[in-house]
């Protein structure tokens, strides 16, 4: 970890995502922030689906105003590009990364759009030119071995970046060693997906919709061809944040019909199976890379970008202190009276379950992330999957598989009661559509209904005397409704060497009435910086 006093703000770069035609490209080019500076009025209220005003007034101007951050625009110059000794850069900067200049009709040499290749290699001399610049200025008081940058991605931004820190031919080491972090928005990691030819073919050439075909993306990403190009490699894939929309209807890019051919379970034009990564991690473990859902789409009035959500998430994941996952371990779930007597008389029985999560943070009228059934992005497990093995035996729960609910991280200096961080989550388990002898089974069937649901709200205290230096409440909110009851029992969390130290406690969840469900939800909490 850097010893760089400024540590966790650091300059920050953001990478634009696709522009297919000529006219897109220059209507980027002629935005100094390529879309960064655009805010939103439109807030969608999900269950009538009328529209209410929330305004934000963009990532640039809440980084601006927040964290303050400034861009390195001055009297019409870049100063990264420009040499201007009377405006030195400050630290906490915003520097665009203008990749598409090079294609415009007004800076571009007439040859075409190049390659993600040569747009890899152009972040990598980015890098390296802002180093240089901070480090040049006196009052930032940092040298090029502390100088540390993050990284921030719209859609195939983010594979601009994946390809300049995986594959070592499209730069040095000292500017891969610079990044921080790298977070982003609704990019394509394992590729665009559509309904009828599934994986864009690689002969498509037309403005390099190429770039998102899967036998491509491994050249440039520099991992094996196949169905996954999602793998993350000389880079920490936990220090990846993949931020998933789940709202296709609201992308409105080609008339509607990017969405259609996408379909549902997406943002309009990234699938969201294709939307996060993972990789080995110190050990050489297959981790994920944290990830949150936000139901919004890939662009537009309701885009991912331009939302409160995705600034929340994007400032808490570069600036926070605390890392919280949520596991549900699940030891038992049971049928209903009338599917275990069919079961009992050696009829073929068959359920899958899907989970719901939503997650939010004390004091917020938003939240950090969801996933639902009625927007095609609820966790979706089958009791074979949860409980592996010959039927007829007695089978145990695969830990493996256990859904991983949530990740979030927290902020204390946005505490707003005292120091400690809080956030509540609702997880539901909803009744499957149980299947006896290949006919569905429906008597006392209710469209909506739950096995299990319940509230739960997480407290933090700072306290050098507990253990990972946090003490923890947690309550039940059917229980006593907005305040934490119950001093949680902590443990410390296996990590492996070199990690950051954590520790981790249960929550015990059980519904006793058939169909009903025992386990244990696991929350495991890191120190991040």
């Amino acid at each position: 970890m850097t010893s760089n006093s400024q540590h966790p703000y650091h300059p920050i770069i953001y990478v634009r995502g696709f522009a297919a035609t000529q006219g897109e490209i220059d209507e980027t080019v002629a935005d100094p922030y390529m879309g960064f500076n655009i805010g939103s009025t439109k807030s969608r209220v999900a269950w009538t689906g009328d529209v209410k005003r929330f305004y934000f007034e963009s990532p640039l101007v809440r980084l601006m105003s927040d964290h303050k951050y400034e861009d390195v625009f001055v009297e019409g110059d870049d100063l990264i590009a420009a040499e201007r000794a009377d405006h030195p850069v400050p630290y906490r900067c915003i520097v665009i990364y203008r990749y598409y200049d090079e294609a415009s009709k007004d800076f571009g040499d007439g040859r075409g759009t190049p390659p993600i290749e040569h747009f890899a290699r152009g972040l990598d001399k980015l890098i390296l030119r802002l180093r240089d610049k901070v480090c040049d200025n006196p009052d930032n008081k940092i040298t090029p071995d502390e100088f540390r940058v993050h990284l921030v991605a719209h859609s195939m931004g983010g594979l601009v970046c994946r390809a300049f820190l995986q594959n070592e031919t499209f730069g040095s080491a000292e500017a891969r060693k610079a990044v921080d972090k790298l977070f982003t928005y609704a990019t394509p990691h394992n590729g665009i997906d559509m309904r009828i030819v599934r994986n864009v073919p690689g002969w498509v050439s037309f403005g390099d919709i190429n770039n998102f075909n899967r036998d491509k993306m491994a050249e440039y990403l520099d991992v094996p061809k196949g169905d996954d190009v999602s793998v993350v490699k000389n880079f920490n894939p936990e220090r990846i944040f993949n931020l998933i929309g789940t709202n296709p209807r609201d992308y409105s890019a080609g008339g509607g019909i990017a969405a259609w051919a996408v379909g549902d379970a997406s943002d309009g034009l990234v699938r969201i199976e294709n939307a996060a990564t993972h990789g080995p991690d110190a050990h050489g473990n297959d981790v994920r890379s944290p990830r949150a859902f936000v139901n919004r789409s890939h662009s537009g009035h309701y885009g991912i970008v331009n939302s409160e959500e995705g600034y929340q998430n994007l400032t808490r994941f570069l600036f926070g202190a605390l890392r919280v996952d949520g596991i549900l371990d699940i030891d038992d779930i049971t049928l209903p009276l009338e599917v275990q007597k069919e079961f009992d008389e050696g009829k073929t029985v068959r359920a899958s379950y899907q989970f719901e999560i939503t997650a939010s943070v004390r004091g917020c009228q938003w939240q950090m992330t969801r996933r639902e059934v009625r927007e095609n992005s609820a966790i979706f497990r089958s009791y074979n999957d949860l409980f592996p093995g010959k039927e007829g035996t007695k089978r145990l729960p695969d830990r493996s598989k256990s859904p991983q609910l949530f990740t979030i991280f927290l902020d204390p200096s946005k505490s707003v009661k005292g120091k400690s961080v809080s956030f509540a989550f609702d997880v539901k388990v909803l009744v499957p559509d149980y299947e006896v002898d290949g006919f569905i089974f429906l008597k006392r069937h209710y469209e909506g209904g739950f096995i299990l649901r319940e509230l739960i709200l997480v407290e933090a205290f700072p306290d050098a005397e507990a253990l990972g230096g946090w003490r923890i409440k947690y309550g039940y909110q059917d229980i006593n409704p907005g305040k934490p009851g119950k001093d949680a029992e902590t443990r410390a969390l296996d990590v492996g060497e070199g990690s950051a130290p954590g520790l981790a406690f249960d929550i015990p969840l059980e519904q006793k009435a058939n169909p009903g469900l025992r386990g244990t939800l696991r929350i495991e909490a890191r120190s991040w910086s």
